[in-house]
């Protein structure tokens, strides 16, 4: 039986690996240990660990060590600090292989933890691209990394580039798809979104359309995140269109945007906006696939809708070198591109899917992938 711990930091991290973690959890040669930290486990940023509870992970470590502040200083301290309690985790766990999830600085604790401690690391989402310093700390874990499973042929193409072996790059697609794949045969809003997950502000009524907004800060450009949600905010506010707008997430910068959306809120009548936290991965995506549009710059437009044709209006460069699918329209921080922008995607509609990052089978794949490969991992770090 092979120990796999899989480390999940921040909200968006757990729908990216959720049913690579039922897969483990239900495969004869795996034992899953699930460590939750960073933002993950703050109210804040929408107790993404209650989701996983409720799903039925039990939870092997909590790491805290998120340090406030939204600012770059925060974000490497909260990363030094990871470093520090994660060793502790897996000194006392001794897992056969650590896995991680993506790009966010967060993860890069998780990456130098276990390669200090000589033990194989798994990389999920390695060799992609985007315009901030998430990219950075991507290629840095690919580096690290052992084994990697990555989510389409370019990012493959990519990480064999960096000098990574055959025989440890594997192309699986996300995991993500494969709850998309889901709610892309069953879509239908069977639930009430603010009786479910409360939120604040106005509910209007949805009935008739609605967009979806989730936009963060950009690490490079951090200090302009208010001037950047702010615009985002005027076009909304412009349109008139009942809208579910979603918090921020941890990076630096996100205490500019939240508190750009606040002084918004105090300024004027928000009649058709309301405001989450967070929701359960099946049910956000059902929340998108119902919408008239997703305005920001969540990867989830370039991902999830990508495959379940979900128009997207894409703003500024946190995305940028992404492969993506017809539905992205991308436009500058601007209120009134905005604006156009999502009147040009409600006009258009429903694209047709685009499987780039797979087409619905990732955790079963990586599943089987750790139980087999697992028998190279001695081999790999030459025990």
């Amino acid at each position: 039986m092979r120990k796999i711990a899989v480390v999940v930091t921040a909200r968006p991290s757990y729908s990216r690996i959720k049913t690579a973690l039922a897969a483990i959890d239900a495969h004869p040669d795996l034992e899953l240990q699930l460590v939750v930290a960073a933002s993950a486990l703050l109210g804040r940023y929408g107790n993404a660990v209650d989701v996983m509870e409720k799903d039925g992970f039990k939870i092997a470590a909590r790491v805290f060590n998120v340090l406030e502040g939204g600012n770059l200083a925060a974000q490497a301290k909260t990363t030094g600090l990871g470093i520090i309690e994660l060793t502790n985790v897996f000194e006392n766990l001794k897992p056969d292989a650590v896995v991680t999830v993506g790009d966010r600085f967060e993860t890069m604790s998780t990456a130098i933890a276990a390669s200090y401690l000589n033990i194989p690391l798994v990389h999920i989402q390695g060799g992609e691209v985007t315009g901030n310093i998430d990219e950075k700390v991507r290629h840095a874990i690919t580096k690290l990394s052992d084994l990697h499973f990555v989510s389409s042929e370019k990012a493959k193409e990519r990480v064999l580039k960096m000098g990574e072996k055959t025989d440890t790059v594997f192309m699986t697609g996300c995991p993500s798809i494969d709850l998309a794949d889901e709610v892309k045969k069953d879509y239908k809003l069977d639930f009430n979104p603010y009786q479910k997950y409360g939120g604040v502000g106005a509910t209007p009524d949805y009935s008739k359309g609605y967009l979806v907004v989730m936009q963060h800060p950009v690490t490079t450009e951090y200090g302009a995140a208010r001037q950047h949600i702010e615009q985002t905010m005027q076009a909304v506010y412009d349109l008139e269109i009942p809208t579910f707008w979603f918090w921020p997430n941890v990076d630096a910068g996100s205490d500019g945007t939240s508190n750009g959306i606040r002084s918004f809120r105090e300024s004027h009548d928000l009649e058709h906006i309301h405001f989450f936290k967070n929701m359960e991965p099946n049910d956000f995506l059902k929340v998108l696939k119902n919408s008239l549009c997703l305005v920001g710059n969540s990867s989830v437009g370039i991902r999830e809708c990508s495959y379940l044709g979900i128009p997207v209006v894409n703003i500024g460069g946190r995305q940028a070198g992404r492969e993506r699918g017809e539905n992205v329209l991308d436009v500058v921080y601007d209120k009134i591109s905005i604006k156009k922008a999502i009147e040009a995607q409600m006009s258009h509609g429903t694209y047709g899917s685009n499987a780039i990052y797979g087409s619905g089978n990732a955790g079963l794949q990586i599943a089987n992938l750790l139980a087999t490969e697992a028998l190279n991992y001695s081999k790999i770090l030459q025990y």
